[in-house]
């Protein structure tokens, strides 16, 4: 059964919109003003909020603004019920995140038709979505949407064709969008002034990039550059980071892939420090067969002066630990790309 947190002022109009939900099914918790109502949700979270404006002690503004700020109520849907009926109160209700707008007087069917487009619009998302399978950011970003209220995710998809080696963004350029591989592979890089390359990430069908600025707000700290002809998808700046900040479980999902970013960003500045060129080698091809299906027939297409500036060596001194790791019999060289043949034996420590 879901619950319904009412919040109204008008003693007549919060017990007959009370009865009206509980005949509905719904299990109502009632009261009288926002501070009252803002108690009850905190210690019973609703599953939707109707809420008067104009109230005594803290308006409707006031509440909805605590419940977006709170972590433990942001996401909670949120009808708006009052008398008013001037357009910029109802654009500042909706632009404050308000997910529905009714003035009274309301028909029951009105009510009742609101509040179930609501809760069958606001799924909870799930704890993990598989972003390489083909249907796996459709389902994200169709959830996330509902769970934001935010359409243009879902409707704002065109795919954008990016060819080899073209540039998607320049370190330093300030941040627009939140950016999908769709196809095709994208790899981040910083120079230094001598104009050494470190590429910094890789990334492949299903993967997220160029989200770091987005969550610090700050300047790209890198390059991205297409590796192969690619197709992106763009999400915009300002749809991303509100969705971020109404819906705690898609932020948890954004946090996850940051941690994990982040984790593999310091296993490969820890590897160049105090690893060995064969160890650090190692790493770098594990860690891109994991991103190429980590089956026996999956081959990493890297060439060998962006492989080495993914070890931060010299192409030459890679090449060298390519031909020995050959010998051994733990990887393939091919003009198709490099096999490993013997991945369990790379991840030993002994290098």
């Amino acid at each position: 059964m879901k619950t319904i947190l009412l919040i109204e002022d008008n003693d007549i109009i919060r017990e007959n919109t009370a009865e009206i939900l509980e005949l509905a099914g719904y299990a109502v918790l009632t009261a009288e003003n926002g501070k009252v109502g803002v108690e009850q949700a905190l210690a019973t979270k609703p599953d939707l909020v109707v809420c008067d404006i104009m109230m005594p002690v803290l308006d409707g503004y006031g509440v909805l603004h605590i419940f977006t700020q709170n972590p433990q109520l942001a996401g909670v849907p949120f009808i708006f019920l009052t008398a008013k009926t001037e357009r910029t109160d109802q654009r500042r209700g909706m632009e404050l995140g308000a997910d529905d707008y009714l003035t009274k007087p309301f028909e029951e069917t009105e009510l009742l038709s609101a509040i179930s487009s609501r809760l069958n619009r606001f799924r909870q998302l799930q704890p993990d979505y598989d972003l390489r399978a083909p249907e796996g950011l459709g389902n994200f970003l169709d959830d996330a949407a509902a769970a934001g209220q935010l359409h243009d995710l879902t409707t704002d998809r065109r795919p954008h064709a990016l060819r080899k080696k073209q540039e998607v963004y320049a370190e330093g350029d300030e941040p627009t969008r939140l950016y999908f591989v769709q196809t095709g592979r994208v790899k981040t890089v910083r120079r230094n002034p001598g104009g050494k390359e470190l590429i910094t990430g890789v990334y492949g069908p299903g993967e997220f990039f160029g989200y770091l600025p987005l969550l610090e707000p700050g300047p790209h700290a890198d390059t991205a550059l297409v590796l192969d002809d690619a197709t992106l998808l763009y999400i915009p700046k300002d749809d991303f980071r509100t969705l971020l900040h109404r819906n705690a479980a898609v932020g948890q999902q954004f946090v996850r892939l940051l941690a994990g970013r982040v984790s593999t960003r310091e296993e490969q500045l820890l590897g160049m420090a105090y690893g060995s060129i064969r160890r650090r080698v190692a790493d770098a091809l594990l860690r891109l067969h994991e991103q190429a299906g980590a089956t026996p027939e999956a081959v990493i297409q890297l060439s060998r002066d962006d492989l080495a500036a993914v070890v931060g060596t010299a192409t030459e001194s890679l090449i060298r630990t390519l031909s020995e790791f050959k010998q051994s019999g733990l990887i393939e060289l091919s003009s198709h790309g490099i096999r490993l043949l013997q991945p369990e034996k790379l991840r030993q420590p002994n290098w």
